[in-house]
């Protein structure tokens, strides 16, 4: 059974993933990179996703080697330090080709973390 920090950052993750979807919507990528918050509401969200991502164990991110965990977790010092380089296709690129494969890899770590309360409980 996860621990209470790595289940908080599970959903955490997941809740982020979900709010860069909402604010990437089905918006052209003209459109997006237009609308300024969004383009901030999202890398704010990437922050999250990343920095959360630091705090799963190790074992958890064995289970999964296809995702390139450390880039994941590296992609909140690039839009902490690195953030007059960040372009709004990078930002939408990472919602639209990189989030899916992660979202889907949560949503089965979610799942499983609450079959193992069931088990327990």
């Amino acid at each position: 059974m996860p621990s209470e920090p790595e289940r908080a950052s599970l959903y955490d993750i997941r809740d982020n993933i979900r709010l860069a979807y909402e604010f990437v919507g089905l918006e052209t990528f003209e459109r997006f990179a237009k609308d300024r918050r969004a383009v901030y509401a999202v890398s704010r969200c990437l922050e999250i996703i990343s920095e959360a991502t630091r705090r799963l164990p190790a074992d958890l991110r064995e289970r999964h080697p296809q995702l390139p965990w450390r880039a994941i977790m590296d992609l909140g010092n690039a839009y902490r330090h690195e953030y007059h380089n960040i372009v709004e296709e990078r930002t939408w690129r990472t919602v639209k080709d990189n989030l899916p494969p992660l979202a889907y890899v949560i949503d089965d770590e979610i799942a499983r973390a609450e079959r193992g309360t069931e088990a327990d409980g």
